[in-house]
């Protein structure tokens, strides 16, 4: 009877860790996102706009080279900046403006090329 409880107990702790596991998933999720457009130099060397899916983002990288594929289009994947906010922005877009080409800010962390041209 001690063992069935014991086993009981144990079962109920893995299913919550499993839980709280894909909680953090899905947070990290929501802050992940993948973009293909075009990539274009920004306003000074360090600063670079994606056009993509009709909206423009603002680029940013300590690590991926974001200059070498200006004119490009360019798929990247990066974490984007106050997640949170951006959501609820991204949700009031949807319900007042779906047309709305507002900035959205990423930080890059992978770049892969598309095409040495943007259509």
């Amino acid at each position: 009877m001690k063992f069935a409880v014991l086993l009981a107990v144990l079962c109920m702790l893995f299913v919550g860790v499993g839980q709280l596991a894909a909680q953090d998933d899905a947070k990290t999720a929501a802050k992940t996102r993948t973009l293909t457009g075009c990539l274009s130099q920004g306003d000074d060397a360090h600063e670079f706009h994606l056009t993509a899916e009709g909206a423009r983002w603002d680029l940013k990288s300590d690590n991926v080279k974001l200059a070498e594929h200006v004119g490009h289009t360019v798929k990247v994947t990066g974490v984007v900046s106050n997640a949170t906010a951006h959501g609820v922005k991204e949700a009031v877009k949807t319900g007042v403006d779906s047309k709305s080409k507002e900035t959205g800010d990423l930080r890059v962390t992978d770049l892969t090329m598309v095409s040495d041209s943007c259509k």
